[in-house]
C-alpha cells in the first residue's frame, strides 16, 4: 500500500509487482564451522549444562577442594616421614612435578575441547575410542573407591571435634551418619553448580584459616622452644628429595600422587565455567601451586614441631596422627584442627562427585554409556541420574567393603593410585598426540604441550608400574591379608579394569556407534587462535 500511494502501479511505467518473475531462491547461509570441542559431543546448551554458572575463582576453590588438603596431609604425613624422614617436605615439592605437567595437559586440552568429560573426550579424539572409554571409566571409579571414605572421615573428625568420642567409634553411628552425608552433599551437587560453588568457598575458607592457625602456633612453638615432642628447627635442606636416597623418593612420590590427585575437578565443570575456554584449565594449574604451598607449609610447621621419631612411630595411624598433633600443638583448641580435616573431607566428598558424575553424562551423550545418564535436571541444569548414580554406587561399594574390614576400606584407596596413575598418563600422552602436528612450529609447543605432559606421562607410568610392584606383596597391603596370592589393592584395582573391559565389550556389542569415531589431530585455526599463558 505504501508503494501505491506513491505512484507505483500499473499505468505510470512501472511494472506490475504480480507480473514481475518470481527472485531466485537465496542460499541458505552456511553456518559457522563449529569448534572442534563441540562437533561431536554437542554444546553445554545442546546438553543443557548451566553455561557461566560459575567464575575461575569458583572453579579454582572447587579444584583444591577435591583434593582435601587437610585430610590429604593427615593421611600421608607420617608414612612419607617415615620413609624420607627431615626430608619429607622435598618429597612433596617433588611430587608436585608430575601433577603440573599434567595440569598443563588438562589446560592446552581443554582450550581447543572444552568437554565436562575431560580426559574421556580428549583421549577418545587423540587416540581412539577404546583409550578414551578405559580413561572414563578410570575417572569414573576413583569417585566410586574414595567417596565413601571421604564422607566417612569427616564424620569422624566432625564428632571428635564436638567431643562425640563415643559416637565416633560405634561402627553403626558413623556408618549411618557417613551415608547420610553422601545423601545430602550429592543432593548439593543436584541443586545446582552455583549452590556447590557457595558452599565450597565456605569450606575452603575454614580449611585453610584452620590449618595457618596450626602450622603458625607449631613454628613458633618450635623457636620458643616449647614443643612438647622432639622438636627441631626447619631448614631449608629438607626440601632435596634426593636426601633420604632413591627408595625413599620412589614410595614417597607413589604417596605424592594421592595428595595432589582431585584438581581437576575444576576442569571437569569447564562447560559451566567463564570464559570456559581458559578459566578452567588455568585453575587447575593454579590448585597444583596453592596446594604446593599449602602441603610445604604444613610439612614444615608438623615435621619441625613433632620431629620424625614421633611421625615414624605413629606412620600406621595415618590421619590418626594428627588428631595426636592437634592436641599437642593446640591443647585445648585442638578442636581447631579436627575441625578443619571435617570440613576438608567433607568438601571433598562434594566435589569428588563431580568428575565422575560429569564424565558419566559426557559418555552417556556420546552413546558410551547408556542414554538415561546423560539426563539433565530441567530446572537445576545438572546431570541428575548419573550423580545420583555415583552416590549410590559409593555407598553400595562403602558399605559392602567395611563388612570386610575397615583395612579393606584402606586397601581400596591404595588401589586408587592405580587408577589415577593410569588416567593422569593417559592425558599426558594424549596432549601430545592431538597437537603432533603443531609441536614444532615453535619452542612453546614443544616444550610446554609436547615435551612436558609426555614427561609427566612417563612419570607417572614409571610410578604405576612401581605402585604394581609394592602392591603384589600382600604385606605391604592396610589389612595384611592375601588375595589369590597377592595385596589386596592390587587386586581391586585389577577387578575394577576386567569390570570396566567387560562392561565396554557388552556395550560395544549393544551400541557400537561410539565406537564409530575417528581419531583426530587439534583444528589449526583453533590451536594458532589460542594465546600463550
Amino acid at each position: 500500500m505504501a508503494h501505491q500511494g506513491a505512484g507505483g502501479g500499473p499505468g505510470n511505467g512501472v511494472p506490475d509487482p504480480s507480473e514481475l518473475p518470481e527472485p531466485e531462491p537465496r542460499p541458505e547461509p552456511r553456518p559457522e564451522p563449529r569448534p572442534q570441542a563441540q562437533a561431536d559431543a554437542g554444546t553445554a546448551a545442546d546438553a543443557g549444562l548451566k553455561a557461566n554458572a560459575i567464575g575461575f575463582l569458583d572453579a579454582l576453590v572447587i579444584g583444591l577442594n577435591s583434593t582435601s588438603p587437610a585430610y590429604s596431609l593427615a593421611a600421608v604425613i607420617g608414612p612419607i616421614v617415615a620413609l624420607a624422614g627431615i626430608y619429607a617436605p622435598g618429597v612433596m615439592l617433588a611430587s608436585f612435578v608430575p601433577m603440573v605437567l599434567i595440569a598443563a595437559a588438562f589446560y592446552y586440552l581443554n582450550k581447543v575441547d572444552q568437554d565436562c568429560g575431560t580426559t574421556f573426550s580428549w583421549v577418545t579424539r587423540a587416540m581412539g575410542p577404546w583409550a578414551g572409554w578405559l580413561g572414563g571409566w578410570a575417572i569414573a571409579m576413583t569417585g566410586v573407591l574414595v567417596i565413601g571414605s571421604l564422607a566417612d572421615v569427616a564424620v569422624h573428625f566432625g564428632l571428635l571435634a564436638a567431643g562425640l568420642d563415643d559416637w565416633a567409634t560405634n561402627a553403626l553411628i558413623r556408618q549411618s551418619l557417613t551415608v547420610v552425608v553422601i545423601l545430602a552433599m550429592t543432593a548439593v551437587c543436584v541443586i545446582g553448580t552455583e549452590m556447590s560453588a557457595r558452599l565450597q568457598d565456605v569450606l575452603i575458607l575454614a580449611q585453610v584459616f584452620f590449618l595457618l592457625v596450626f602450622a603458625v602456633v607449631a613454628i613458633y612453638r618450635v623457636y620458643a622452644g616449647t614443643s612438647s615432642l622432639d622438636g627441631t628447627r626447619p631448614s631449608i635442606e629438607w626440601l632435596n628429595p634426593f636426601g633420604a636416597g632413591g627408595a625413599a623418593l620412589t614410595g614417597g612420590l607413589l604417596l605424592g600422587v594421592f595428595i595432589y590427585w582431585g584438581w581437576e575437578s575444576a576442569v571437569n565443570l569447564t562447560e559451566e565455567v567463564e570464559d570456559s575456554a581458559t578459566a578452567p584449565g588455568k585453575a587447575g594449574i593454579w590448585s597444583t601451586v596453592v596446594l604446593l604451598v599449602t602441603y610445604l607449609s604444613v610439612g614444615f610447621a608438623v615435621v619441625g614441631y613433632a620431629g620424625t621419631k614421633f611421625l615414624a612411630e605413629n606412620a600406621g595411624e595415618e590421619e590418626a596422627v594428627f588428631a595426636v598433633l592437634a592436641h599437642e600443638v593446640m591443647g585445648g583448641w585442638d578442636w581447631v584442627v579436627l575441625l578443619a580435616v571435617c570440613t576438608s573431607a567433607l568438601a571433598s566428598t562434594q566435589t569428588t562427585i563431580i568428575p565422575a558424575s560429569r564424565t558419566a553424562l559426557s559418555m552417556a551423550r556420546r552413546h558410551a554409556l547408556p542414554p538415561h545418564l546423560s539426563h539433565i535436571h530441567p530446572r537445576f541444569r545438572t546431570p541428575d541420574v548419573s550423580t545420583w548414580w555415583v552416590a549410590a554406587i559409593a555407598i553400595a561399594w562403602y558399605l559392602a567393603v567395611n563388612q570386610i574390614s575397615e583395612n579393606a576400606l584402606l586397601d581400596s584407596l591404595t588401589a586408587l593410585s592405580l587408577l589415577i596413575a593410569f588416567y593422569y598418563a593417559l592425558t599426558g600422552l594424549a596432549c601430545a598426540v592431538y597437537y603432533r602436528r603443531h609441536l614444532l612450529e615453535s619452542v612453546h609447543n614443544f616444550l610446554l604441550i609436547g615435551l612436558g605432559p609426555v614427561l609427566g606421562a612417563a612419570l607417572l607410568a614409571w610410578l604405576l608400574v612401581e605402585s604394581v610392584a609394592d602392591m603384589s606383596d600382600p604385606e605391604n597391603s592396610a589389612s595384611g591379608a592375601s588375595w589369590f596370592g597377592l595385596g589386596p589393592p592390587l587386586v581391586i584395582g585389577i577387578g575394577i579394569g576386567v569390570v570396566g573391559v567387560l562392561v565396554m565389550c557388552f556395550w560395544r556389542v549393544r551400541d557400537g556407534r561410539f565406537w564409530q569415531e575417528k581419531r583426530g589431530v587439534a583444528d589449526p585455526a583453533l590451536v594458532h587462535a589460542i594465546k600463550k599463558p
